[in-house]
Parts: structure tokens; C-alpha cells; sequence
């Protein structure tokens, strides 16, 4: 994949190989004098032949604002303040504004809408298969790579963590707990949850789970000798709000909703603190890099403390898409306390990484970020490094639309939908627009986006289908969170229980079948682990602390009496008998990628979308 090579983007790599080259002249001079040779695969300050280990938290719809370091007056953080304070910070640090997109970009380096997730459904989830990886990248360099918690980048073959380069991977299903790809009934406590592609029943809060997963990796791999990439990513606090109410009773006079989201928050923070205890413990911390960030703006907390900022999750705005880095290494020397303040882009964190790590780049990729490691490591003063130009946008749509909720940035400049122009200098809240004042600036803005758009547009139109009848995956379990609609598609589980219908409302998966032969189809209104007739009601479930749960919603009844499947322009159709849990289906399916839906149909005409598909090549 060949990214849009701009003048900014040019000069950042020119100043990241200058530094390049002069770092490691120095580092040669040094081995000279001292009869030894550098050794790339300790990174940049590590102990010779040990390469640092790498620990990346990122939580879920935590804002800039969300943590006491950072002037939150109500939220207590100790844990995330001890790690501020001790971290070199990128304190003008830019994601997309909603969750997968922004996962796409870190784990890949390259732009969210390159990588074909700028939706958070709808089938544009799903990171492209030709998309290189970090877990791939680490493994590649000889790492024990494991993922924890949220991957929202696709349920199925070959978009899943353990398709990617994770080799210990626990997480939930779609973009959080009680999602439609979850399992069954889930929410937040004492959930089921995809153990290395085998559901596994565990105890606990969600973030406690995802945490006490990664210290047993982290463990292992100390023993076995091995350095290791641990990627913690929560759910916690994206909604429903639910928290232990240990952590939720101090916020309680802010209302369940708040007081459950920073009751989360104050949960992560412990958890934060509890695995920086056990690196100390092992001997761990000196040689490992430790990350903390978010995916987005606040989803939840603006109305308390917004950082001063414009916006909140899903925003063009500043608010939207400014977050949290803090980065500490000791090997490295990245302590201390220190604010990096040009701007940056989840695009430059896996450059960076492989270039902190000493670590082999992918070959025939070149990222869209750059390494900041000059910034980092060697200070690069804000005059040696480029006036660089990012691009970060809100599309949740089913196909991208030019402009639309965007945001070009410079260190000082923001435009905002191609139209509006802050100076984020001297209007940091983004309330003045000076376009009228600097045509100049925004016709430079401008013409960088023309040309990034222009570049990006051809890759919209490639497809990420789910395979069927690989072995990887077979049988396949389809979701209708990954039906391409053009509407809203019935993204969690408290939809599925409504009978959510209508053509506005049911679509198609993209699918690429493997190889010729008959597959059986099984169209299910339920799931198969809820076990129930298709015309069948369902008991709402056990609520749990905090809001409202997605299980707590009744399960309406659909008397279906007719199932149809289409198959690209191929319709089958048979009756459901009465008690039935599925409606099964055997076709001959040939090599290709095509479209799939399933339908349940009433007496009366009404229909609804079957939720789940389960197809198995034979």
C-alpha cells in the first residue's frame, strides 16, 4: 500500500532518518570505543540482545478530560496520575472520534478509511485482510503477542485477533459486552467470553478479566524467556454504564450514567496500578515500554470537565478526537514527566514502536504516521520537526462522504468540514472561526485533504467478506451487526430481543466462499446457546449493577411461519414448522465472493432480518 506522500509527510520522514542517522552514527562511535557492537534488537537503551518488552493499554470513550491529572475535579485517578507523572506525554495527540476506526489506524499505521473501518458496523468494521498488523509485526521479531478485551475489528475469519498475529487472545464479541456478535446474554459481570476461538465462562467485571488474562501472559512469558507485546484494550467505559458498585458509590450524586462511567474509570485506574505492581514485582519495569491512551473523546464526562475543549466522542471538534499518551520506558530514558507538545496521530505509534524496539519494518508497507522517536527519545525541538498535516473524520456511514465530519490539523491550525478554520493557539475551545482571516491557511488545508481523499477514495469500494468454509472457520456464526445496510442495523443484543425489523433496518452480509460445495445455512431469530424456538418469546434477564442491561429487555415473539435465504441473486425459501429453532437450508455454493441474507416472514407479511447465520461447508 503506497499512503499519499505530501510535503509534510516527506518532511517528517526526512527529520525522523536525519535523526536516524545521526543517533545511530553516535551509537557506532560509541560501540567503536568500547570494542562492542550495537545490537539493534535491544532497542534504543536496553541491555544488549533484550528486546523491550511492550505493554499498550487503551481504554474505551475515555476523554482527555477523564483523568485528575489532567484537571477532572470530581474523578479521582491515582494510579494513571502516578504513570502521568513519571511519562514523557504527547499532550497534542489525535484518534478518530469512534472506536474502530481508531483501532485500525494504531494497529496498522495507516489512515482508518485506508484500511476499509469507518463505521463501527454495518459490515465496515472489519480491518481489510491485506492490512499488516502490530501483532503480526511483533510476532514476526520473535514476540509472545496477546490481545485482551475489546478487537472490534471483526468476529470472523480472517478479521479476528487470532487471524491477525495474537497468539493469547481473550475478548468479547462486536464493539463491546452485549453486543449481537457476544455471547449470549453477556453484560459486563460473570460473562462468557472468545478464549483462543473457544467460548470460555469467567468470573468477574469485564475490565478485572481482560487485566488478570494479561498478567498471567505476561508471567508466562517471563518464564519462558520471552519478550512480549501485551495489547489491553477495554470495553470499560463505554456504555451500558455499569460498574462494581465499589467504584461507582463516590460519583453517586452525579447520577447513575456518570457515576457508573467514572466508576469504571476509577476500576481501570486500580487495574493499572495493580499490573505496574507486578512488573516492579518481576523485574519487568526498567526494559518495558508502558502505554497508556484512549480510542476517543469522552463519551460521558463532558458535562463535568471537558479539558476546555469542543465536542465529545464522534465530533469533528477537538473534544472528538484529542486524547491521553502517556509513554514510560526507563531503559529508554522516556521519564521523568515530560510534554511532548507537537502534534501526532495514532497513525505514528506503530512506526514508532518498531523503531523504539529495533525491530524489522513489514516489507512493501509504508505507514501514513511516522516514527515521532526524535521527539520522543532525542527532543527534536518544535523548530527541527516538520509542520506536519493529519486528517481525522467521523464517517459512520455505510459509504464514506467527502468531508463529512472532518478535521484537518497542524500543530496550530484546525479545519473543521473544510470550512471552518480555529487557532487552536489562541482558541483552544474552538469557538472563533478565522477562516475569513487566513484564506491562505485554509487553501493549504484544503488542497491536502483534495489530495488524501483523491489517494483514498478507489480503496472505499473493496469489500471485507466473511469467508465460509475455511477451515480457520467452519462453521462460520454471521451477525446481523455486520449487515450492510444503509439504515441501522441491530448492533446489540437488546435489539435482536425488540424483533428490530424492516427494510430499513435489515441488510446483507459480504461473504467469500473458500471453495465449491454444499454448505448448509441455519437461520436462527435466536442464537444457538439461547436455545429457543424461532416463533418463541424470550424471559428478560438478570439486571446487574449500574444502567440498564441489554438482557433486561423483554424478548418479543415473531410467529415466523416462512424462512428465505438469498444468495446473490439466487432466492430459496421453506416453511418453518412450528417449534422449530432454526430454518436449515443445503445449497451448492461456488468460489467467489457474493451477498448473503435470510429472512423470517409472518402470516401477516410482516418480516424481520434472521440475526444470526451459522454456515458450514459439508
Amino acid at each position: 500500500m503506497i499512503p499519499f506522500n505530501t510535503s509534510a509527510t516527506q518532511a517528517c520522514r526526512r527529520v525522523c532518518q536525519s535523526t536516524l542517522l545521526r543517533f545511530t552514527a553516535l551509537l557506532l562511535a560509541a560501540a567503536a570505543a568500547s570494542m562492542s557492537v550495537f545490537s539493534p534488537s535491544r532497542g534504543v537503551a536496553g541491555e544488549p540482545g533484550r528486546l523491550p518488552n511492550v505493554v499498550l493499554v487503551m481504554s474505551d470513550d475515555q476523554g482527555y478530560g477523564d483523568l485528575s491529572c489532567l484537571g477532572n475535579p470530581v474523578l479521582k485517578t491515582p494510579n494513571l496520575d502516578k504513570l502521568y507523572a513519571e511519562s514523557v506525554r504527547l499532550t497534542d495527540y489525535h484518534v478518530a472520534p469512534t472506536c474502530s476506526p481508531t483501532r485500525a489506524a494504531l494497529l496498522t499505521g495507516h489512515w482508518s478509511n485506508r484500511t476499509g473501518v469507518w463505521h463501527t458496523i454495518m459490515g465496515r468494521s472489519m480491518l481489510r485482510e491485506n492490512e499488516v498488523t502490530i501483532g503480526q509485526i511483533f510476532q514476526d521479531a520473535g514476540y509472545a503477542t496477546g490481545m485482551f478485551g475489546k478487537w472490534h475489528l471483526g468476529d470472523n475469519y480472517p478479521y479476528r485477533p487470532e487471524d491477525r498475529g495474537f497468539s493469547e487472545v481473550i475478548r468479547h464479541g462486536g464493539g463491546g459486552v452485549g453486543q449481537t456478535p457476544d455471547y449470549w446474554d453477556n453484560a459486563y459481570f460473570d460473562g462468557s467470553y472468545f478464549h483462543n476461538r473457544r467460548i470460555e465462562p469467567v468470573q468477574g467485571f469485564c475490565t478485572d478479566v481482560w487485566f488478570d488474562y494479561a498478567q498471567r501472559f505476561i508471567l508466562a512469558q517471563k518464564q519462558a524467556g520471552k519478550p512480549f507485546f501485551a495489547y489491553i484494550a477495554t470495553n470499560a467505559p463505554h456504555g451500558p454504564m455499569h460498574s462494581p458498585e465499589l467504584y461507582s458509590q463516590p460519583y453517586q450524586d452525579l447520577g447513575v450514567h456518570v457515576a457508573n462511567f467514572f466508576g469504571m474509570i476509577a476500576n481501570l485506574d486500580e487495574n493499572v496500578g495493580r499490573l505496574r505492581a507486578i512488573l516492579d514485582r518481576e523485574g519487568l519495569t526498567e526494559n518495558t515500554i508502558f502505554i497508556f491512551t484512549t480510542d476517543n473523546g469522552t463519551s460521558s464526562g463532558a458535562k463535568v470537565y471537558d479539558a476546555g475543549m469542543r465536542g465529545q466522542k464522534g465530533s469533528q471538534y477537538d473534544g472528538g478526537h484529542r486524547v491521553p499518551f502517556f509513554l514510560h520506558w526507563p531503559a529508554g530514558g522516556l521519564v521523568g514527566g515530560r510534554d511532548v507538545k507537537p502534534i501526532t496521530a495514532h497513525v505514528d505509534i506503530l512506526p514508532t514502536l518498531i523503531d523504539l524496539c529495533g525491530i524489522p519494518a513489514p516489507q512493501d508497507v509504508r505507514f501514513d504516521g511516522c516514527s515521532i522517536r526524535p521527539l520522543l527519545v532525542d527532543r527534536t525541538e518544535d523548530g527541527e520537526w516538520p509542520d506536519r498535516i493529519l486528517v481525522t473524520d467521523s464517517q459512520r456511514v455505510k459509504d464514506p462522504i467527502k468531508w463529512k465530519q472532518s478535521a484537518v490539523m497542524t500543530s496550530r491550525w484546525r479545519l473543521v468540514n473544510g470550512a471552518e478554520l480555529y487557532d487552536i493557539h489562541t482558541d483552544p475551545g474552538q469557538r472563533r472561526n478565522v477562516a475569513g482571516e487566513h484564506p491562505d491557511v485554509v487553501a493549504r488545508l484544503r488542497a491536502f485533504y483534495e489530495g488524501w481523499w483523491a489517494e483514498l477514495e478507489p480503496t472505499f469500494q473493496h469489500a471485507t467478506p466473511i469467508h465460509l468454509g475455511h477451515p480457520a472457520e467452519n462453521p462460520a456464526t454471521l451477525t446481523c451487526h455486520d449487515w450492510i445496510t444503509t439504515d441501522l442495523t441491530p448492533w446489540h443484543q437488546g435489539f435482536v430481543r425488540r424483533a428490530m425489523g424492516g427494510e430499513g433496518n435489515t441488510g446483507f452480509w459480504n461473504v467469500h466462499v473458500v471453495a465449491d460445495g454444499t454448505y448448509e445455512i441455519r437461520l436462527r431469530r435466536w442464537p444457538a446457546e439461547a436455545d429457543r424456538p424461532i416463533g418463541s418469546d424470550l424471559p428478560a434477564g438478570d439486571s446487574v449493577p449500574g444502567e440498564r442491561a441489554f438482557r433486561t429487555e423483554p424478548g418479543r415473539a415473531f410467529p415466523a411461519v416462512r424462512a428465505t435465504i438469498r444468495i446473490g441473486e439466487v432466492e430459496y425459501q421453506d416453511a418453518v414448522p412450528d417449534g422449530a429453532n432454526e430454518a436449515v437450508f443445503r445449497v451448492p455454493l461456488t468460489t467467489g465472493t457474493t451477498t448473503l441474507s435470510g429472512r423470517f416472514h409472518d402470516a401477516q407479511g410482516n418480516w424481520i432480518g434472521a440475526y444470526y447465520a451459522y454456515v458450514e461447508k459439508q
